[in-house]
């Protein structure tokens, strides 16, 4: 492997979390006044001409190297211009051009319709730009004699149709019909309504490395054809949760398989039919691979040939086999490969899409703009909304919103055409900006009806990459003054949205405090609240957005009429998906003892399909948290869902048994932050 390549690893250690309270947030540093948002940026650009950062100039490893066909190895469209992409219809336009270009993408892109799959031309790199680029819905197609394509450092995700064995619906992240050069690097691959990876109809010369492919069926699929003349390699890539094709070889000439880790976790709902398959007239090297709790880890047909060498097996079970004879892939390439006891560990780290990937000073955001509000007039604006509404649709960059000390006693929305918005209290402490009102669910409106609990928010967040710092967002409902209201859910803070940081806040209110929701069911939403303060009684951390709740202090509070007794979370995950995480945290209030479950699973709308999860592990429990700290809800029972903890303290946490799950050793090396976070670092 070469100098290059070997830094392409990016290994890092897993992060490790302190444990303890929030530190006061020092004061914050003096604002600028950014420039006049002036004209739209566009959105497909050149970048700065400037030195090439690395990521830029790397070159395919494996297969996809070799020099054949015409073609150099790999290296895509170094040779073109770089644009940066945030719309589907350019980078339709980019990716299907006749000239070679680097195309950046820098955001998330929707396909439209579902299942869009766009035609790819050659001499093409398509790369995200840190972990922001996305593509939902769809993926790619490279066709007959398309060649010198490089796919990497993106997220492809969510065509999946509801079907698990889909056979009506073809949409696939990356599908290869008759390509050639191709090489398939640090994505994040999953949830598809087909395959993740295809393979098909004798294309050939192709690399797959250091790719996260995840929550599928029929995952990697190569062959389609008769001949026997494909060569591939698939290297460092870490298959976690998936069916069958992982991957499937039909018919291939020279398979090299190394260092890839195969996961089946038990007690999920996706399990392992089979791994590597090695059928028709393949030849395949296996090597230094790791095999964790797979069925079937390795299969071949009578007619393939598949050597294996240095693999590991840790509670496997089912066929594994070999036989025949292999190659030397170092006939075709150089290459080193890592041991496979370190393979786990690798690539939990260092699979899927990088920060340091399809970034450059070029292509970061444009200096933040600065907005400031204050209640005196002394800033640009006397509201924060008023702020928010000055803020330009589909804005390319960061826009701060600087409040001054004070009360705002007003209704925010934050539109989900307005991404990369912070609100952050300029005050030195987060108790100086307050942003309150008292609606409920219950609350009549101006024009009828209504507002419904998510309806009553006063803070409502739609748009991705939000930020709230430094300041106290608050539903002061008064529950004893209103007890002839139906409907006393108040809620303050309610997000619907992708990459939402909450660091340093205080989000305070009485029953259903704090909202985390997604845009639809079938939208991710990943929140991290960092040093913060959550406070209330009733279900108030709730929805179904993949939440953590680190390194913060959960405040239990007493109802209205003095009584403890409450619900810290109520999950409404969807099934796959991960839900609430509180990590390293604090659980304690002026209530009384063993009154407080830590969480009830809510089935929204009485969805039996949901599957509610809530972990709560390194935190300190008070004596408030109940024995038994899971109860049901609405008929629906905790034990059908997902509700655990690990390594908890404090008189509140307890011994594990069938009232109270612990994960085990194993279960919490995947239920980390990271883990929930998916790749996304926030504040990158």
């Amino acid at each position: 492997m070469t100098e290059i390549r070997s830094k392409a690893r990016h290994r890092r250690r897993r992060t490790a979390f302190l444990v303890g309270l929030p530190l006061a947030l020092t004061a914050a540093g003096t604002m600028t006044y950014g420039s006049a948002f002036g004209a739209s940026a566009e959105d497909a650009r050149p970048l700065a001409a400037a030195a090439d950062p690395a990521w830029a100039t790397e070159t395919a490893d494996g297969f996809a190297s070799v020099d054949a066909l015409g073609q150099k190895g790999t290296y895509g469209g170094r040779d073109g211009r770089t644009v940066t992409v945030r719309t589907l219809a350019d980078l339709e336009r980019y990716a299907t051009a006749a000239e070679p270009y680097v195309i950046v993408v820098a955001g998330t892109i929707a396909m439209n319709p579902v299942g869009k799959e766009i035609k790819v031309a050659s001499d093409k790199t398509i790369v995200g730009a840190g972990t922001s680029g996305h593509i939902v819905g769809g993926g790619f197609f490279l066709g007959p004699g398309v060649h010198n394509v490089i796919i990497r450092n993106l997220t492809i995700r969510d065509s999946y149709q509801g079907v698990w064995n889909d056979k009506d619906h073809d949409f696939d992240a990356i599908q290869m019909d008759g390509a050639h050069h191709v090489w398939i690097d640090h994505n994040d691959l999953r949830n598809m309504a087909d395959g993740l990876i295809d393979s098909r109809k004798d294309t050939t010369y192709v690399t797959v490395s250091w790719n996260k492919l995840s929550q599928n069926n029929k995952t990697f699929g190569i062959g389609w054809t008769t001949n026997t003349t494909a060569d591939l390699t698939i290297h460092h890539n870490w298959f976690r949760e998936t069916e069958q094709r992982n991957p499937s070889t039909d018919n291939v000439a020279h398979a090299h398989l190394y260092n890839n880790f195969l996961e089946d976790v038990a007690g999920t709902d996706i399990a392992s039919s089979y791994g590597n398959y090695a059928r028709g007239n393949t030849r395949m090297l296996l090597e230094n691979s790791y095999f964790q709790g797979m069925r079937n880890p390795v299969t071949k047909d009578a007619t393939a040939s598949l050597v294996q060498r240095g693999n590991v097996f840790s509670g496997t079970s089912g066929r594994n086999e070999s036989g025949g004879t292999a190659f030397d892939p170092r006939a075709y390439y150089p290459y080193t490969p890592d041991k496979a006891a370190d393979v786990p560990a690798l690539l939990k780290t260092g699979a899927g899409p990088r920060s340091s990937i399809g970034t450059t000073t070029a292509t970061k955001a444009a200096a933040a703009t600065t907005l400031t509000v204050a209640k005196d007039g002394s800033g640009q604006f006397t509201s924060v909304q008023k702020a928010v509404d000055a803020v330009p649709a589909n804005n390319p960059a960061r826009v701060i919103i600087s409040v001054g000390p004070g009360t705002y006693r007003e209704l925010v929305k934050v539109p989900s055409n307005k991404p990369h918005v912070t609100i952050q209290g300029s005050g030195g402490s987060r108790k100086d900006t307050v942003i309150v009102y008292n609606n409920a669910a219950g609350t009549p409106k101006p024009g009828g009806g209504t507002y419904g609990t998510g309806g009553s928010a006063t803070v409502a967040v739609e748009a991705d990459d939000f930020q709230a710092r430094n300041l106290t967002i608050s539903n002061d409902f008064d529950e004893a003054a209103n007890q002839s209201l139906s409907g006393h859910q108040a809620v303050a803070l309610r997000t619907a949205a992708d990459k939402v940081v909450l660091d340093g806040v205080i989000v305070t209110g009485d029953q259903d405090t704090l909202l985390l929701d997604t845009a639809s069911k079938d939208r991710l939403g990943r929140v991290h609240v960092t040093n913060s303060y959550v406070i209330g009684n009733v279900d108030f951390i709730f929805g179904r957005a993949t939440a953590v709740i680190d390194r913060s202090v959960i405040t239990l509070k007493k109802r209205w009429n003095g009584t403890s007794a409450g619900y810290v979370t109520a999950p409404s995950t969807a099934a796959g998906r991960k839900g609430i995480l509180i990590a390293n945290s604090t659980v304690n209030g002026d209530v009384a003892d063993r009154s407080f479950y830590l969480g009830r699973p809510w089935h929204a709308g009485g969805d039996a399909s949901l599957d509610p999860q809530t972990t709560v592990r390194n935190t300190t429990l008070s004596a408030a948290v109940k024995t038994t700290p899971w109860t049901d809800m609405s008929g629906f029972s905790w034990k059908d869902d997902r509700f655990a903890e690990y390594r908890n303290q404090g008189p509140g946490a307890g011994g594990p048994s069938g009232d109270r799950p612990h994960l085990t050793d194993a279960q919490a090396a995947d239920q980390e932050v990271a883990d929930w976070l998916a790749g996304w670092t926030p504040g990158a």
